[in-house]
Formats: C-alpha cells, structure tokens, sequence
C-alpha cells in the first residue's frame, strides 16, 4: 500500500532581499542567483510508501534497520513460512504428477483398439451394431475423461504457483531504491494484517508541489526548468524540473498545482521549506504591493 505524504502549507508571494555584495566563488560551489521573488512551499520525498503484509503473520527476520539504503528487491522483514512451505512442497508433487493422466492415456488406447476389432467384427457378422455404438460411446467417454484429467494436472500446477507466490510474499521486498525511514516491528512479534512493517522513503529526487498563480502558469509547460533555493545556501539555486501540471485549479486560491523535481545527491531532508523561482511571480507580487 502507497502512502504519499503531501506537506501542504500555504502560498507566500514574496520579494527577495537585497543582492549581497559580490565575493570570490566558493570552489565546487555554484554561484549565487540573484535573489529572486518565488514560492515558498516544502519539499516532500519522491517516494513515500508504507510497507504492510495482508495476511497476519510471525516475524522470523528482521534485514534492516532505520536509516538503511536499500535497493530494488531486496529483502526487508520475512515472516515464518515453515507450514507454508510443506504445504507448497504437497502442491508441487500434486503439480508434477502425470501418472493419471499417462493412465488416462493408456485407457483411451485400450478402447480405441477395442472399438477397431468390434468394427472388424461386425463386418464378417461376429459383432452387432448395439456393441459397435457402445464401444464408440465407451471411447467418447476416455476422451472426456484424458480432458478432465489434464485439466485437473493444470488446476494442480496452478494451486502450485499460486501458493509459491504466497511464500514468496513472506518475503517482503523493497520495490524502489530508497532509505528506511522507520521499521516498525521486531522479530518474533506477531503482525496483523495491513499493520504497518516498514516505511521507505526515496529523496533523490525531492518533489514540490507547488501553487502557481493561474496567470502565470501559461508560461510554464512540462520539462520546463526552475530553479529552487534551499535553506543556508546564501541564495543558491538548484535546477529543478516540472514534471507534472494539474489539470484542475483550486478556484478559491487562483492557483493551479504544479511538481517540481528537484536532484538532492547530497541527501537532504525532506519537509525543508523552499523557494520555487517561477517567472512572473516576481512581478505579480509587486503589483499587489500597495
């Protein structure tokens, strides 16, 4: 089950303070943007998603811890599977067995060689017609039943899969690339199901949903580049990208939500308070200004 944490606060349209005076570049630092009016919001992760089992269980193994950085796939909690999988090993058997349907085979053989001699015999008068109907039927009847034979083989095989993919799913496997933010149980502890088992968070990259003014919002279009100035960074800006523009506007505010994509290699928090650099906004807040 996905869970997105949408930190919604509110629109601040606000000039930026007076240009610093110029100093040597930092080395490795990129060089400040002149400040700039924009949109305060927040950042959220790009991905936030709450890991639950849907059948109850009992933790066997706990692989990681809060903090961890884990990868597509890997393992995170497993559950006790021991019944589990003996029944699966039953399954499988079941699965594999072909001796019905070999004996099903050897049976419609049987009366197919029957029917032939009946036939041969009714045509030098030692069979009668009664005996060659029942005998065709008697073949019908083994080519039915070599269908319902494999079929059950097939719903066997299916059982099978089915209940190797439940053992499968007591595995529980991180499907991003991401970071543990908090995991919620301990092994030997008893979950329920759709109990919270672990939170993965992935921020890199960050996301902004972000309320632009409708009036400007003509001027952006998806891919469009904005820069975004992070806390401490002395009005320093990182290049973000739109990836998303809603298709509803909120009519009260006159703003229509836009996403933001923002790069954090460096691993920033996310929840910081940005200022998003959207072109005109600089001079819509001024126009408001008495």
């Amino acid at each position: 089950m996905k869970t997105l944490v949408l930190g919604c606060v509110g629109v601040l349209l606000a000039a930026g303070p007076a240009a610093p005076p110029a100093t040597a570049e930092a080395p490795g630092r990129p060089a400040p943007t002149a400040p700039t009016a924009g949109i305060e919001w927040q950042t959220r992760p790009s991905a936030d998603i709450m890991m639950r089992y849907v059948l109850p269980g009992r933790v066997a193994k706990v692989l990681v811890k809060d903090g961890d950085r884990v990868k597509p796939g890997q393992v995170l909690v497993e559950l006790d599977d021991e019944a589990e999988r003996i029944k699966l090993k039953q399954l499988k058997a079941m699965a594999d067995d072909e001796l019905h349907v070999k004996a099903a085979i050897a049976q419609l053989d049987q009366q197919e060689a029957d029917l032939k001699k009946l036939e041969w015999a009714g045509k030098e008068g030692a069979a009668t017609e009664w005996e060659i109907e029942h005998q065709r039927l008697e073949v019908k009847i083994g080519e039915w039943s070599l269908e319902k034979t494999k079929f059950n083989r097939d719903r066997a095989q299916d059982d099978y899969l089915q209940g190797k993919v439940q053992v499968d799913r007591m595995a529980m496997k991180s499907p991003i690339a991401g970071r543990v933010e908090f995991v919620y149980v301990e092994a030997g502890e008893s979950v329920e199901a759709l109990g919270d088992v672990v939170r993965l968070v992935k921020i890199d990259p960050l996301w902004a949903d972000v309320p632009v003014p409708l009036v400007q919002v003509r001027r952006l279009k998806l891919g469009q580049t904005l820069q975004v100035v992070f806390p401490e960074t002395d009005g320093a800006s990182v290049a973000g990208k739109i990836i998303h523009v809603a298709g509803v506007a909120d009519p009260a505010a006159e703003t229509l939500m836009i996403r933001v994509e923002v790069p954090n290699p460096n691993g920033r928090p996310a929840g910081e308070r940005v200022r998003v650099l959207v072109p005109g906004v600089g001079e819509l807040a001024a126009a408001k200004q008495p």
